[in-house]
């Protein structure tokens, strides 16, 4: 979903900060459709990240910037054990051998933009999550994307890349169908009643967590690969800035953009291994290091619920 949103993004404005982007090509496990008003080169095709063969020929191309989002989200690593490591790991060590492999032929240090999560976090945590709080991660999911970031700093160490990781918050309000994502019911108890179906919200109204819209998202992954990143020394992972907000903030968000009748679609049904698994996510955080180097939040979760609307909805509710 991120990255059809970034695909769109790109093939608009066709730069980089200051570079055109001539070439763009899109991978996923299904063939990716290609942008409107992109008059670069754009390929698209289909790409297993476990089948290295196929990795190591897509970097042969030596693009100049990367964005890797591939994975298997958090409810699914967590329910399916050895597909959760294949992926989010296995996945992500092709990748980066690809890369080093490639860079051994002749000199190619590529910008890679890794998008990492807040699951690297594990309870007890602050008030506010800073800068300097140490990586417990309490899921699989978790683990995986903690280990990542271990190995992208460290290829980045050895000179093999220039990479940076970005802890993306729960992106909400995610388009489509729910996925297997536990968190995605923050999404759900939004985007279902604003098209006018039932939602089911399976958390108490006190929860609260930290989030960021698909627009945000983008713009994180855009001004990532914008920056200098040898500004961020040996620490190549960074929290992104979001907002922190509770179920019934979310709920009254929805109130004022689409009033009761919405709110009346939301169908309150517990789910303890849910509630627990939310139980030890973060909350808020206190994103200095991002904020000092330009990344920008949504303002308000009004305007999250706003971007959906604009985004996916036309402009219109039903």
């Amino acid at each position: 979903m991120i990255g059809k949103k970034l695909a769109r993004h790109l093939a608009r404005v066709r730069a980089i900060a200051d570079r055109s982007i001539t070439d763009l090509s899109l991978l996923d496990m299904t063939r990716p459709e290609a942008p409107a008003g992109f008059y670069g080169g754009i390929t698209t095709a289909t790409l297993d990240i476990l089948d290295r063969e196929a990795v190591d020929r897509c970097i042969a191309v030596r693009p100049d910037v990367i964005f890797h989002l591939a994975a298997v989200v958090s409810g699914e690593a967590e329910s399916d054990f050895d597909k959760g490591y294949r992926v989010n790991l296995d996945g992500m060590r092709h990748l980066l051998e690809a890369i080093r492999q490639e860079g051994s032929k002749q000199p190619y240090r590529p910008k890679l933009v890794f998008t990492s999560s807040i699951a690297v976090f594990g309870a007890p945590f602050p008030e506010f999550i800073g800068d300097e709080f140490f990586n417990t991660p309490l899921t699989s999911y978790g683990t995986q994307k903690a280990i990542s970031e271990l190995l992208l700093a460290d290829y980045t160490r050895r000179g093999f890349l220039d990479g940076i990781a970005i802890r993306l918050p729960t992106i909400c309000i995610r388009p489509g169908k729910p996925n297997k994502a536990t968190s995605g019911f923050f999404s759900n108890i939004l985007r279902e009643p604003l098209a006018g179906r039932e939602a089911v919200l399976p958390v108490a109204d006190d929860v609260q967590h930290w989030h960021a819209s698909p627009r945000a998202a983008v713009g994180f992954l855009v001004h990532a690969a914008s920056l200098d990143l040898a500004a961020l020394g040996a620490r190549r992972a960074l929290t992104m800035p979001g907002l922190c907000a509770s179920i019934a903030d979310e709920i009254e968000a929805l109130r004022r953009i689409a009033g009761e009748k919405a709110v009346r679609l939301i169908r309150r049904e517990p789910d303890p291994a849910i509630g627990a698994m939310v139980a030890g996510w973060p909350r808020a955080f206190d994103a200095q290091r991002a904020l000092a180097l330009g990344f920008c939040p949504d303002k308000s979760f009004d305007d999250i619920v706003r971007i959906h609307v604009e985004d996916e909805l036309g402009g219109r509710l039903p």
